[in-house]
């Protein structure tokens, strides 16, 4: 069963009263409006996945920490057949018109203390060409399993096909999209300092 933005913005509201924090704190420490993270608390806006890691690090947790299910502190094995009928998750990515034009499905989410985020996401095809490109501190690295994905990267644009991947600091602003609108499916592996 997926994992709504409404349990998201439900548990990002739960963090920031159990740390006895405002809204205007969040909005202050993450960088984004008041408006923004009340509208995500309050499943108004499905936000990017910057906008997301921006609210986890004002908040002084983990961005899986809005998707975990569990604490193991040993191995975590996840297994093609449950990740089918596993919870996903949606993010806009920016894009203008597209509410959820990625669909996230989180590959160690029960993995206690982690730092880095695996996942293998569906990006569905979006004909949108004016993307707001975002930047957070960490690092990605994308595999591209199917399709022809672009990321475009400060000024420039990288494009992948099947087989190919790239590493890249996510401090500088970008954007991933499936490649002249078309769909596609990454592993992408997120890591943010905590």
């Amino acid at each position: 069963m997926p994992i709504s933005h409404t349990e998201v913005g439900a548990k990002i509201r739960g963090f920031r009263e159990s740390k006895g924090l405002s809204v205007e704190e969040i909005a202050e420490r993450s960088g984004l409006s008041v408006e923004q993270v009340n509208s995500i608390e309050n499943d108004q806006y499905l936000p990017s996945l910057g906008s997301l890691i921006k609210v986890a690090r004002a908040l002084g947790v983990r961005l899986g920490t809005f998707m975990d299910d569990n604490d193991e502190l040993g191995p975590v094995v996840c297994r093609a057949a449950d990740r089918q009928n596993d919870s996903t998750i949606s993010f806009s990515n920016n894009a203008v018109n597209a509410r959820r034009n990625m669909v996230y499905h989180p590959l160690a989410k029960q993995k206690a203390g982690r730092h880095m985020e695996p996942f293998i996401i569906d990006i569905a095809p979006n004909e949108e060409r004016n993307f707001q490109l975002s930047a957070h501190e960490g690092e990605e690295f994308i595999y591209v399993i199917s399709g022809e994905v672009a990321i475009d990267y400060g000024k420039q644009t990288h494009t992948l096909r099947a087989g190919d991947s790239i590493f890249y600091d996510s401090i500088v602003k970008h954007h991933v999209h499936g490649a002249n609108g078309q769909a596609a499916q990454i592993l992408a592996v997120v890591y943010i300092p905590i």
